[in-house]
């Protein structure tokens, strides 16, 4: 008969320090009693090797930390390698990772850059474009005012790309940017569309219009919410100061924090804070926007836009990409679908079409299509953002780029 079969002629795979466990790791002996024929293997010193970009990487134990989780280490798995958490794990890696004379460990820990006077002025020129452009529609009549519509058009979304490009709003400067998803820009540019004509277009169309196209006035055939687009062109601001806010702050939170678990639990009411800060912000730039223009605030599709477009932003940025461009894309198509409805009512036999349009339309008026959608899409992300922004993997620096 043959001997006992050993863990190489069972298919286990085996390294320097035994078999390898479900996330890469050494496993560890689970009765210390037994001899080991090669000596006792140091588990964390195969797990630094595993790891070695990141712990030579780092200026700080804490992004260790937050790599490991990134890799599908939690406190449970740490407590095979004898430490009672990932962050006790981490702290011995930075202790014990051998570095270059040249570069010594830094201990500070800050990759979010400061919110300058130019940063700040970046989040500004969105809504000084579109103030400028209302200004010239007031100003002008005709041609005239439909070339400056159209030309305000392109200078608030040139200023729009700058604040994204740039800033706490970029996806370039803390963290590796996710996987491209086609089609977020465009359905973003529809959304910011709608808030500009949609409504308008909606009311018309339940009343048997429209009569004509738009004319850049709100009283016109095809009527312009100016008030409701100007506040979120100027949210740009509270947009960037908020999600600063809320980096700086998880950046601290990281630092102070003594396990995954604490550090969600820390970052959790920051992360609500910040979304509560944009909203009354957001708030008080309709009441000013409506009441300089003489126009109705629209609070609730503006609100709901706003903190949609925001919480897509701190999840890109972040890293997260799949779920905003899903939760804007469905906003965008249930927003189409919404409009398409009432004009396909008109065809013979398809009146039915339009009955949850129209009750909802009453009811709540034209702007409560885009509040019951994009509330609906922003709960939902809102809901994803308090899982995914409060790990520590969500908050680690980018990787150098060669």
């Amino acid at each position: 008969m043959s001997g006992p079969r050993t863990g190489d002629d069972l298919g286990t795979p085996t390294g320097r320090g035994g078999p390898v466990g479900g996330f890469g790791e050494p496993a560890l002996d689970q009765s210390p009693s037994t001899p080991s024929r090669r000596g006792a293997a140091d588990p964390v010193k195969v797990l630094m090797h595993r790891h070695r970009e990141l712990c030579e990487r780092a200026v700080d134990p804490l992004e260790i930390a937050a790599g490991l989780e990134a890799h599908g280490v939690t406190d449970r798995t740490a407590a095979r390698f004898r430490h009672r958490d990932v962050f006790s794990l981490a702290e011995e890696m930075y202790a014990r990772i051998s570095r270059d004379a040249e570069t010594p460990p830094r201990h500070e820990a800050a990759a979010v850059p400061r919110l300058c006077l130019g940063r700040a002025a970046f989040g500004l020129l969105p809504g000084a474009l579109g103030a400028a452009a209302v200004a010239g529609l007031r100003l002008t009549e005709g041609r005239t005012r439909l070339a400056v519509a159209a030309l305000g058009v392109v200078a608030v979304g040139l200023g729009l790309r700058a604040v994204l490009r740039r800033g706490p709003l970029s996806a370039e400067e803390r963290t590796p940017p996710g996987p491209h998803t086609p089609g977020t820009r465009m359905w973003t540019c529809w959304l910011l569309g709608y808030a500009l004509l949609g409504d308008g277009l909606l009311g018309a169309a339940v009343g048997g219009g429209p009569d004509g196209l738009p004319d850049g006035t709100a009283a016109g055939p095809w009527p312009l919410t100016t008030a409701p687009a100007l506040a979120l062109a100027l949210a740009c601001g509270p947009a960037a100061w908020t999600a600063h806010l809320f980096a700086v702050g998880a950046r601290r939170k990281v630092t102070a924090s003594r396990g995954l678990e604490e550090f969600a639990a820390s970052v959790r009411p920051l992360l609500l804070g910040a979304f509560g800060l944009f909203l009354c912000a957001m708030a008080a730039l309709l009441a000013v926007c409506g009441a300089i223009l003489d126009e109705p605030a629209g609070y609730a599709p503006a609100l709901t836009l706003g903190a949609l477009l925001l919480l897509a932003r701190l999840l890109t940025t972040h890293g997260f990409t799949h779920a905003p461009a899903v939760a804007l894309g469905a906003a965008a198509a249930a927003e189409a679908a919404a409009q398409a409805a009432v004009f396909t009512a008109r065809l013979p036999g398809c009146g039915a079409l339009a009955t949850p349009v129209d009750t909802l339309v009453a009811a709540w008026g034209p702007g409560g299509v885009p509040a019951l959608v994009c509330g609906a899409a922003a709960l939902a992300l809102l809901l994803h953002a308090t899982r995914t922004l409060t790990r520590a993997s969500a908050h680690a620096r980018a990787e150098p780029q060669p």
